[in-house]
């Protein structure tokens, strides 16, 4: 056939080859972004459990979030939300603060951290089928596979720990953990689907702490009366503070940029960190043990959550600002 009559091949756009490159370049940041996230999360137990030295649940999350509003004071900008927006962030707000924190801490209270840092392993599951159903990315038999290995690590944690086995932490604690991760999942897809109509990462973040924390503060006041400042200890304060710049302002941050640039399915993997950290925490510096279960459990939990986000599938389209 004569090369006049060949079909040439479409050129891309000089800028197309480009906006691929940024992309490539931002999903990889964002993964970092949620690994870093995911380390600070790892941390939150093991200084809770140090506040619970001198502090109530209700007090420690309330000093926690007054350091976490104070470290996003520097990146607060003014609310361009629009109606709709506003009521999506005064809901995940209201979810992932108030709501979230105290059931979580409160189970935490009963049980061990290397206990409620293993059920926090089932987050990333939890985080695919809520991803699944609400935000339309496509979980396979592996993943429901996954799904079903990950609840039975959740059987066996909670089984050793209603048989009172060593290091068995608590019944209720453990699910009351788990239940605060459902609720986390709500937090977690509203902050995603707003940053998807194109709310920027650290006002989603800044505004959703502030807001939350104005939500929290007049329950615990209520709840708990004020709270204590003499007598607590130099490691409580660090504890708290901690808590608040570094496992608040700080993942929340990390997280919603890389969510922002990453899908929320694949980003779940990074969320490995906080239940191998935390465990680790528990076991050699607080010097917790666990039972046969509790371990059987929670490799069952971290495999499951760690095949199920590195499986390879079609990556959903995420937006890059």
């Amino acid at each position: 056939m004569p090369s006049s009559l060949k079909e040439e091949r479409p050129q891309l756009p000089p800028h197309a080859s480009s906006a691929e490159h940024a992309r490539v370049i931002g999903r990889r940041f964002g993964y970092v972004a949620c690994a870093l996230a995911g380390c600070c999360w790892g941390t939150g137990f093991f200084f809770g459990k140090i506040a619970f030295s001198r502090l109530g649940v209700g007090h420690y999350v309330l000093y926690r979030f007054i350091f976490a509003c104070i470290g996003m004071l520097p990146i607060v900008e003014a609310p361009r939300f629009s109606r709709r927006e506003s009521t999506l962030l005064l809901i995940g707000a209201f979810l992932g603060i108030p709501v979230q924190f105290l059931v979580q801490f409160q189970g935490l209270k009963l049980t061990t951290v290397s206990h409620a840092a293993l059920m926090v392993g089932t987050m990333p599951v939890i985080l695919a089928v809520g991803a699944t159903l609400f935000a339309h990315e496509r979980l396979d038999l592996k993943g429901w596979l996954a799904l079903l290995g990950s609840t039975a690590g959740i059987v066996l944690i909670v089984f050793s720990a209603s048989h009172g086995a060593i290091g068995g932490g608590n019944l209720w604690g453990d699910l009351l953990v788990v239940a605060s991760l459902v609720i986390a999942l709500g937090w977690v897809l509203i902050n995603q689907r707003l940053m998807a109509q194109g709310c920027s990462p650290s006002a989603v973040s800044s505004w959703t702490l502030l807001t939350g924390a104005a939500m929290l503060f007049p329950w615990v006041l209520y709840r708990d009366g004020l709270p204590p400042v003499r007598g607590l200890g130099w490691h409580v304060w660090f504890a708290v503070a901690a808590s608040g710049l570094l496992c608040t302002a700080a993942a929340t941050l990390l997280w919603n940029w890389g969510i922002h640039r990453v899908p929320a399915s694949r980003a779940g993997v990074f969320l490995n960190i906080e239940p191998a950290l935390g465990s680790i925490l528990g076991v050699v510096v607080l010097g917790e043990r666990l039972g046969p279960g509790t371990w059987v459990g929670g490799a069952l939990i971290i495999a499951a959550a760690f095949v199920l986000t590195t499986s390879r599938h079609a990556e959903p389209e995420v937006i890059v600002t």
